[in-house]
């Protein structure tokens, strides 16, 4: 049986953030991952309620943020690419877990020596002024 056909394009914020709930496991899956403490049925018909536009509820951004940390996880990126191309930005590039941790050791990097040149000009600083 062939494979779902994932579309390119989505007419609604929505619809995006359905298929990435479908790709990640379905409602009930989703709903448990954002509301843990409620019942895997409770908190898969809430989040369809949040995803039905005629009804009130809908994801808070930490709730989203944390669907589309799912979605990364599980190399699911359609809510991310539907977000940049609304937004006019180029299709999203994963990194890879390599590549980040080379580019969160390069910004340390960064951050210390920008860090002991302030403590330098700070010495030198208290040098021209003198005791107080």
């Amino acid at each position: 049986m062939p494979s779902a056909q994932i579309p390119l394009f989505y007419d609604s914020y929505e619809d995006a953030i359905r298929s990435t709930v479908v790709a990640l496991g379905g409602l009930k899956k989703v709903g448990a991952l954002l509301w843990p403490a409620m019942p895997a049925d409770d908190a898969g018909r809430k989040l369809a309620h949040c995803l039905n536009t005629e009804k009130r509820e809908k994801i808070d951004l930490g709730e989203l943020a944390l669907l589309r940390k799912a979605a990364r996880q599980a190399g699911v990126h359609i809510l991310a690419a539907h977000e940049m191309r609304e937004a006019g930005y180029a299709e999203p590039q994963p990194l890879a877990p390599e590549d980040e941790a080379a580019q969160l050791q390069r910004e340390f990097i960064t951050a210390v020596k920008a860090l002991e040149f302030i403590q330098t000009r700070m010495g030198r600083n208290s040098v021209l002024q003198g005791p107080l």
